[in-house]
């Protein structure tokens, strides 16, 4: 057992979050115990040693041979499809991340154009039901981001994540794109599927060479109920810039928008939407206006 296998292990386990798996590793670093040992001790050692929490700790002490074994597998199979994977601890995970969420994952598997990480970013929003002029609009402004350069991070499996996506096809730009859901689902076993209809009608086959693709999901899992909201703070974490078209007053992309102004990034908002007024308040610039850097 080594340290990259227990991570893909503690991964697996349902309540083991990132931070947790960071403290982990550094409180053993600091006691001198080994990953072997490690796996040898207790609910009671877990929950007080490592603060993991009581049901967390249940599931780890239950089904530990089953997670570890599975990321012994797992491990085989990610060297032989060419999918990379971060951990929390390695210098090189994305620090944009934890500037936007409070328990970055602990793992990111990534597939592609790892060069994307280093790029000047930005990624265009909008609520899960944006009328026609609002996906009108992100496709617009994505536009505008590739023709000016910038590498654009979206998600695949709504209509204004699929709007965004597809520009950078058009133009055989690159592109980041966050998964819900594992590699092998998305993109098919062979990896070579573009995610969705869509973007097959631009590109018959994803080019590893062109585009980068982030998960949190291991490759072979499903979507989880919490995998929205991972993906989309992994999309904003990943972005440099963020336009916002459409979000609800109090919602999910006004808290993502503000995470991003409170990280010093540059954000502008649709004066139409109606988080607008709060976000101006904070910083965001109408669009319409250009970023100010």
């Amino acid at each position: 057992m080594n340290r990259r296998r227990l991570t893909l292990a503690l991964v697996g386990c349902p309540g083991i979050g990132g931070k947790s798996i960071a403290r982990i590793h550094t409180r053993n670093d600091l006691w001198g115990r080994s990953p072997d040992e490690f796996l040898k001790l207790g609910e009671e050692a877990m929950t007080e040693e490592y603060r993991i929490p009581p049901h967390a700790a249940a599931a780890w002490v239950t089904g530990r041979k089953l997670w570890v074994q599975h990321a012994a597998e797992l491990e085989k199979r990610l060297s032989a499809s060419k999918i990379q994977w971060l951990t929390l601890a390695d210098a090189h995970y994305p620090s944009g991340i934890e500037e936007i969420t409070p328990d970055p994952p602990g793992v990111l598997f990534l597939f592609g154009n790892e060069k994307l990480l280093g790029a000047d970013t930005a990624t265009v929003l909008a609520s899960r039901e944006p009328d026609r002029p609002a996906l009108e609009m992100v496709e617009q402004l994505s536009e505008e981001h590739v023709l000016e350069g910038r590498a654009l991070v979206s998600g695949h499996d709504t209509p204004a994540y699929q709007r965004a996506a597809v520009v950078p096809l058009r133009f055989g730009a690159p592109r980041i794109l966050v998964l819900d859901r594992g590699h092998y689902v998305v993109l098919g076993p062979q990896l070579d599927q573009e995610a969705f209809a869509a973007a097959r009608l631009w590109r018959f086959a994803f080019d590893p060479r062109t585009d980068l693709v982030v998960s949190a999901v291991t490759p072979d899992r499903d979507y989880h109920r919490n995998s929205n909201r991972v993906r989309d703070r992994l999309v904003v974490g990943l972005s440099r810039q963020l336009d916002l078209v459409h979000g609800r007053a109090s919602g999910n992309m006004e808290q993502l928008a503000k995470a991003a102004l409170r990280a010093g990034r540059p954000v502008r908002v649709n004066p139409g939407a109606e988080c607008a007024a709060a976000l101006i308040a904070l910083g965001a610039r109408p669009l319409g206006q250009p970023f100010v850097c």
